[in-house]
């Protein structure tokens, strides 16, 4: 069900997904490798890089009355083992703000293997 709905998203991707797709796909960003839209269990990451086992939700404004069942959905990634980090479309979309993005994310994965 879950690989079902990701192909979905793939499909119709938000403006702030896309900007950042175009950023990381093909080894672009620090050279890692990262999928989008992928199944994880019951859920869909939006990117995630295995190698490092890290996580990047980009969330719109429809986050703010879900914030229980993401805390939910994060607690369960985490137990297996993903670190999760998230960031508003506002933040990816942003000129200033994308750049900020993209130094946390480098920090997260140069920090090596997460346990």
């Amino acid at each position: 069900m879950a690989e079902y709905f990701a192909r979905a998203l793939r499909r119709r991707m938000t403006d702030a997904e896309r900007k950042l797709w175009r950023l990381l796909r093909s080894r672009r960003f620090e050279e890692f490798k990262f999928r989008r839209q992928q199944a994880l269990g019951p859920y869909v990451a939006d990117f995630v890089c295995f190698d490092r086992r890290l996580i990047i939700e980009v969330d719109g404004g429809e986050h703010r009355r879900r914030a229980k069942a993401d805390a939910i959905r994060t607690k369960w990634l985490r137990a297996r083992g993903y670190r999760v980090i998230r960031f508003w479309n506002s933040q990816v979309l942003g000129e200033v703000e994308i750049e900020a993005v993209l130094e946390k994310m480098a920090r997260l994965l140069n920090s090596g293997r997460h346990p």
